[in-house]
C-alpha cells in the first residue's frame, strides 16, 4: 500500500487526465453551441473576434493532448492561458467576490489554472507518450 501512495507518476496521470476530461467538456459546449458568446466579450474587451477560434486549441486539442501525456507541458501552458484569458475576459469583476453559495466567485477557473501550472512544472510522468 505505502508503494502505490508514493507513486508521483500515478498522481500525475490522475491530475492529467481529470484537467484534460473537465476542460474538454467545456470545448466540446463550444463546438456543439459555437463561439458567438465569447466574439462579444472579445470585442467588448477591443480584441479581434477571430481569437475566439483560439478556445479549440486550449478547450478540446491541449486536453486531448494532456490525456494521453503528449506534449503535456506545452498543452498544460495552453490551458493555463486559455483560464487566465477566461478569468480575464469573463471573470474580472469576481476576483474579490464570493458566489451565492459563499465560495470564491472563480474558483473553478482558478483551480484549472493552479492544476495546469502544476501540470507544466511537473511534467506527464512515466504513464504518458511523454515518458518524461
Amino acid at each position: 500500500m505505502d508503494k502505490l501512495l508514493n507513486n508521483s507518476d500515478l498522481g500525475k496521470l490522475i491530475l492529467r487526465v481529470s484537467v484534460g476530461i473537465m476542460m474538454l467538456f467545456h470545448g466540446i459546449a463550444k463546438l456543439n453551441h459555437g463561439v458567438g458568446p465569447l466574439k462579444g466579450m472579445l470585442a467588448s474587451a477591443h480584441l479581434p473576434e477571430f481569437v475566439a477560434y483560439g478556445i479549440f486549441f486550449g478547450e478540446v486539442l491541449a486536453p486531448l493532448l494532456l490525456i494521453v501525456g503528449y506534449k503535456t507541458r506545452i498543452a498544460a501552458l495552453l490551458v493555463a492561458f486559455t483560464m487566465m484569458s477566461a478569468i480575464f475576459l469573463a471573470h474580472s469583476g469576481d476576483l474579490f467576490s464570493l458566489s451565492r453559495h459563499g465560495g470564491w466567485a472563480i474558483e473553478l477557473p482558478a483551480l484549472y489554472l493552479a492544476s495546469a501550472l502544476a501540470i507544466a512544472f511537473m511534467g506527464a510522468g512515466r504513464y504518458s507518450l511523454d515518458k518524461s
